[in-house]
């Protein structure tokens, strides 16, 4: 249904007569009627009936007239909205992972409060997957997502996306010894760190810890561990760090954790080299939706926090359509 016959429509309502809308609306009385022709034919009921010499609304035609006035006001505000030359406003959607959301979403809250009033967050924990499914389906406005470098997020490639920025994971271990079947691991300050495959061949006989909510974790692992030539068999699953090292302290298994954050007590962290194994944190909207003033807004906050907080890990340039540039929760 076309908003311009809808316009004609309810000028006609207010001022009774095809010459008065056409002067109105500067145009002719033929294009009046043709307008309001089109749109009876559209919407299958007459409009118009006659009327002394001239004609009138039939009551459908009121009735769709009254309907028009709420319909042309909202499309106005949509308009409005979307226009990058209005100041930004409206409510932004936005599903993450956990990391994400406490590191360079709640830190932005007071400050788009304060430059964007009129702008408000919707928040979801959500991990990659369930993040970008929601997205698709344009039930959430932005999604805070990440893969490693060693198992790349494909489904994220028909989505606009920005990377964040990148950190380093490493191995978590009982600290000072203690993996599975009695073999010792150390972490001796100085030592060159194994190789990745080496490292886990030292641990073939452990247990794993993968993630409850994200294969990613897993894949890298089983990639790992087959470049050492073994099968690694992971006995527990885990969304939540704490709950990994709860696990690890209690000498029940051994799995990723990031090297950016200092571990609790009883667990030391091995690094991972040859292959190196890095999270990537992206912001993601669906094509064209980071046009839209408010979720534009929400963006650029997210993309300085993100800057301040990860210092040389952080990542400038955006990658288009979810394809990394070589080279969370």
């Amino acid at each position: 249904m076309e908003t311009r016959r809808l316009e004609v429509l309810v000028a006609f309502a207010r001022h009774g007569s095809m010459r008065n809308v056409a002067d109105i609306l500067a145009t002719t009385t033929s294009t009046v009627s043709q307008q309001l022709s089109a749109l009876a034919r559209e919407v299958g009921t007459p409009l118009l009936e006659p009327a002394g010499r001239g004609v009138r609304l039939t009551p459908a035609g009121r009735r769709l007239a009254e309907r028009a006035v709420d319909i042309l006001a909202s499309v106005e505000a949509a308009t409005a909205e979307l226009d990058p030359r209005t100041e930004p406003a409206g409510t932004v959607r936005v599903a993450g992972f956990a990391t994400a959301v406490r590191k360079v979403l709640m830190p932005i809250v007071g400050d788009l409060a304060r430059i964007h009033p009129e702008v408000r967050i919707d928040v979801r924990e959500h991990e990659p997957a369930e993040a970008l499914g929601l997205l698709a389906a344009d039930a959430v406005d932005l999604a805070l997502t990440y893969d490693y470098n060693l198992a790349p997020d494909g489904s994220a490639a028909d989505f606009e996306s920005t990377r964040l920025w990148s950190t380093p994971w490493s191995l978590g271990v009982p600290a000072g010894a203690a993996a599975a079947q009695g073999t010792l691991v150390r972490s001796a300050p100085g030592e060159r760190p194994l190789p990745a495959p080496d490292l886990f061949r030292s641990l073939r006989d452990a247990d794993w810890i993968g993630n409850s909510r994200n294969s990613a974790d897993e894949e890298v692992l089983r990639l790992v561990s087959s470049m050492a030539g073994f099968e690694i068999r992971v006995r527990h699953q885990a969304d939540s760090l704490e709950l990994v090292e709860d696990l690890i302290i209690a000498g029940m298994g051994v799995g990723l954790l990031p090297a950016d954050r200092a571990p609790r007590e009883g667990v030391a962290l091995l690094p991972l080299i040859s292959p190196d194994l890095r999270m990537r944190a992206y912001a993601r909207t669906r094509r064209g939706g980071g046009a839209w003033p408010a979720a534009a807004a929400v963006l650029r906050l997210v993309r300085e926090r993100a800057r301040n907080a990860a210092g040389d890990n952080a990542e400038e340039a955006p990658a288009r359509g979810g394809a990394p540039a070589s080279s969370a929760s």
